[in-house]
């Protein structure tokens, strides 16, 4: 049996603050798992995740891991 090959996964941090962004960028950075400064979340590299860190591409930052 071949190996499940492991999800590929992107880490993202949280750099800039929500306060004055309209509320979908808000929810966005919630959709993402992230709501305080600094705090990193991890998730599957889907098109979904990827189109959602471009829309707050100048509030988060992606790591490369």
């Amino acid at each position: 049996m071949a190996k499940k090959e492991a999800a590929k996964t992107v880490k993202v941090k949280q750099t800039g603050s929500p306060i004055r962004r309209t509320k979908d960028q808000r929810a966005t950075l919630v959709g993402l798992g992230l709501n305080k400064m600094h705090k990193v979340s991890e998730l599957q590299d889907t098109p979904e995740v990827r189109g959602m860190i471009r829309k707050v591409h100048h509030m988060v930052e992606v790591i490369e891991g």
